[in-house]
């Protein structure tokens, strides 16, 4: 069982802007918070999500091949999210969609939070 997923950042303050408008759409709320530091419960007891400074103090950076991915209720659910995540200031990686090669297909989109890290959202259709 997965505790929880870390992302950094490098400006907590916008970080804790974006995922508190962003999270919402998906009931999430703050689990709690210190300095460094905001987790967010989806209140289902799955995987928590963490935003955090990065302990050593050096900048946050982004992992290459890294994703969240997060489950969407609906096409209409993803195209929510894909949107609401561009005007917060999230950047597109994939516009919504469905992706597959015809034995499995799924609707989903890609974003990068304002600091680069790398989300996916998807719904079975």
């Amino acid at each position: 069982m997965i505790s929880h997923f870390t992302l950094g950042t490098n400006d907590l303050a916008r970080a804790e802007a974006f995922y508190n408008d962003l999270l919402q759409l998906f009931n999430a709320t703050q689990a709690f918070k210190t300095e460094r530091a905001i987790f967010y419960s989806f209140g289902d007891n799955s995987a928590r999500l963490s935003i955090t400074k990065p302990f050593d103090g050096k900048p946050a950076t982004v992992g290459n091949g890294s994703m969240v991915g997060l489950t969407a209720t609906s096409k209409d659910h993803v195209d929510t999210v894909h949107a609401r995540a561009l005007a917060l200031g999230g950047t597109s990686e994939g516009d919504p969609g469905l992706r597959g090669d015809g034995n499995f297909s799924i609707y989903g989109a890609y974003f990068r939070d304002p600091d680069g890290n790398k989300f996916g959202v998807f719904c079975m259709p």
